[in-house]
């Protein structure tokens, strides 16, 4: 049984000891011209602030100083948002996040779950297509959490109108990097997939990885029952991945940004994206 996850609130600030374990060894620091005018914790929640409340990046609520001036102007935090992104930052402070998770034991690998979800771009942009299932243009990406609700390797990310089960192939090689980095072991782990991922690749692709597929057939409207050997399904285990992934797509929505793409430039949109699921995993340290 998964664990039970009860009422856990997602960090939206964090305070400046939190700054400084989880994040500030991870981040990019100027080494050349004056010292920033704020700390990089108040640069960091004012990026954290734009993500949850949505808004334009003129629009952020900035506090005032002593002359009863804005203490810092809204392009420059999002001139360093756009670095830390640029020089991977971003990347290394979610991988900093399931180290973390790894070394306090709040990793469950028993049951990997895996799906995909697709975001509107009403503005355009780069690595959009037409889903004529969803009836939007966007693009999806496809993450793999734990049993615990963790995100536990970066997303693979695609056009709107690719099938997510070809995606499977380039999302295991950077499951098994983050495991070998965080000195986890994902043999004999089960993969829990919904039936669009059910193909020969897929399961081979898994099961050269020593890990276990578990992937309800899909009839691809047959009329009679394919012959064989049916394929082992296990009701229980499909009910938790809609448990968990989906509480995570479910807490991903509460950063508004994300719940829209608007900004034109994927790799932005996927750094915002990378932030929030670190903000996931921080949950068990953080609260907002």
């Amino acid at each position: 049984m998964a664990a039970n996850h009860g009422r856990q609130a997602i960090p939206t600030k964090l305070s400046e000891a939190q700054f400084g374990q989880f994040v500030l060894p991870h981040l990019s620091r100027g080494r050349r011209g004056p010292p920033p005018t704020l700390p990089l914790q108040r640069m960091f929640n004012y990026v954290l602030k734009a993500l949850y409340m949505g808004c334009q990046w003129k629009m952020l609520p900035i506090e005032t100083d002593a002359k009863g001036l804005p203490e810092i102007h809204h392009t420059r935090i999002y001139r360093i948002m756009r670095r830390w992104q640029a020089d991977g930052s971003i990347d290394r402070v979610f991988a900093g996040s399931v180290d973390q998770l790894h070394r306090d034991q709040l990793l469950d690998l028993a049951n990997i779950h895996r799906d995909g979800t697709t975001t509107a771009a009403k503005k355009g942009g780069d690595n959009l297509g037409y889903s004529g299932h969803k009836h939007l243009k966007g693009d999806k990406v496809v993450a793999f959490c734990d049993r615990n609700c963790n995100i536990i390797a970066p997303f693979v990310t695609a056009p709107g109108n690719r099938n997510e089960s070809p995606l499977l192939r380039d999302a295991l090689p950077k499951l098994t990097a983050m495991a070998r980095a965080i000195g986890a072991n994902l043999q004999g782990s089960t993969v829990s997939l919904d039936d669009v991922y059910d193909c020969r690749e897929n399961r081979r692709a898994i099961f050269n990885r020593g890990m276990r597929p578990h992937i309800p057939e899909n009839p691809r409207g047959r009329k009679a029952p394919k012959r064989g050997r049916r394929r082992h399904f296990d009701a229980a285990i499909f009910a938790e991945r809609f448990s968990t992934i989906e509480r995570v797509f479910a807490w991903e929505d509460t950063f508004r940004r994300l719940l829209l793409r608007f900004e034109r430039i994927s790799a932005v949109h996927y750094a915002l994206k990378t932030l929030a699921y670190t903000m996931i995993n921080l949950r068990h340290y953080c609260r907002s």
